[in-house]
């Protein structure tokens, strides 16, 4: 068991190890953030992590001992088939454990109809944890306790910045912004590329202005203010992009969409 308020987890089940779930992995290791990493995959051993000795790889949640009592279980899955799996788990209910889900739309109650009165964090990252770099909102549940939140604030650490929201109704949006988002930067980087026939340049483009966004004191629209010449190329550009039915309004009606989606998934 790991040291009250430490951060670090004695054993730590994963539940999936796709595209997050292994991302969360390769980053708890390079951390060191258990002693002993257990993961039910159904597919079987992830290639680029079947070697490596500190890992446990089980098909399936029955494989295991109901006195396993896990410090943290983390449930990486698609939330089409959360609901299946989540009662698997209800016997490794204890206060000093943790239920992280990062299934999207799930809510705190949903999960909790499964797994009973015990300490749950919904939490919604997005892809760019396959580099480190994800962002990463954190919604607990009552029982979630200090303890919980520095073990939940280390295990997301591993895959970029966390914060956290009290209020779950919020996860809706976050889900539409920042889970989402990087579909729609995609997107633009797409249609960039697709309009000015040069990937290469849209990639760099884009990536270029997100980290001087990242890094920049100041607000994106004065960013985009700088960049902008009265009577230049760019205004030009952006007196199309910026009209009545232009991007903003575009963007607020796909976050919209995102955003009652989510909650059409929660119900």
């Amino acid at each position: 068991m790991p040291q009250q308020g430490s951060g670090r987890a004695g054993t730590l089940v994963l539940v999936g190890c796709g595209q997050m779930g292994s991302a969360m992995l390769r980053g708890w290791r390079d951390r060191g953030a258990a002693e002993r990493y257990i993961v039910i995959e159904p597919a079987g051993r992830h290639a680029a992590l079947a070697g490596e000795v500190d890992v446990e790889w089980h098909a399936a949640a029955d494989e295991l001992s109901d006195g396993l009592g896990p410090d943290a279980v983390v449930f990486a899955v698609k939330p089409q088939i959360i609901d299946s799996v989540l009662p698997n788990y209800r016997r490794w209910a204890q206060p000093r454990s943790l239920f992280l889900s990062i299934a999207a739309g799930k809510t705190l109650a949903g999960i909790a109809r499964h797994l009973g009165e015990t300490a749950i964090v919904r939490a919604m990252p997005n892809t760019p944890a396959a580099i480190g770099r994800a962002i990463t909102v954190a919604c607990p549940n009552r029982h979630v306790t200090e303890a919980h939140r520095h073990l939940c604030d280390a295990l997301l650490a591993s895959i970029g910045e966390s914060t956290w929201a009290e209020d779950e109704a919020l996860m809706d949006a976050v889900t539409a912004v920042s889970g989402s988002g990087p579909a729609y930067v995609f997107l633009l980087i797409e249609a960039l590329a697709a309009a000015g026939e040069r990937c290469g340049l849209a990639r760099e483009t884009v990536a270029g202005a997100g980290e001087l966004a990242r890094a920049s004191s100041e607000s994106p629209a004065r960013l985009r203010e700088n960049v902008t010449s009265p009577g230049g190329t760019t205004r030009a550009a952006l007196d199309v992009l910026m009209a009545e039915n232009g991007l903003p309004a575009l963007m607020q009606r796909a976050v919209a969409a995102a955003t009652a989606r989510s909650r059409e998934l929660a119900n």
